[in-house]
């Protein structure tokens, strides 16, 4: 008795279907991080907050590197959410955290240096899934913003 049968395979193990879990899940992650640059990181700084005076007075950079730094958070974060930006917003931030690590090494003792490390996994992540909108911004730059 010789029958041919296929392999029964469910749908949630489909390439298709990994590939959009996968999607989704890596926009959540964008989401999440866009949130927690522009609300938890940025606005203190932008609002100046008196946690953020204290810190960026003993940094010694005063409140203009922190409404600096609160802007380019800000600016990445919201970068994150817009397609042909998400790549090198993801590395422009990733470049912001080894600063921030290297900040709380020097300065404050490394009591917060692991939280600059472990926000560069995802956005390490992120640049790499994202990368091939690079070559759409390169384009965008090279012609002035129209589409060619």
């Amino acid at each position: 008795m010789s029958e041919t049968t296929a392999p029964v395979t469910s749908a949630a193990s489909s390439p298709t279907t990994r590939g959009r879990v996968a999607r989704i899940a890596l926009r959540t992650v964008q989401v999440l991080l866009a949130l927690f640059y522009a609300i938890a990181s940025a606005l203190p700084k932008l609002i100046a907050h008196p946690s953020a005076v204290e810190s960026f007075d003993k940094i010694g950079w005063g409140s203009a590197g922190m409404y600096i730094i609160g802007a380019l958070e800000l600016a990445g974060g919201i970068a994150l959410l817009v397609p042909v930006l998400q790549s090198v917003a993801a590395l422009a931030l990733s470049a912001l955290m080894v600063g921030a690590f290297i900040v709380q090494l020097t300065v404050f003792d490394g009591q917060y240096a692991a939280t600059p490390l472990i926000l560069i996994v995802p956005l390490a992540l992120i640049a790499w899934a994202r990368r091939g909108h690079n070559a759409d911004l390169l384009r965008l730059v090279r012609h002035g913003g129209r589409r060619a």
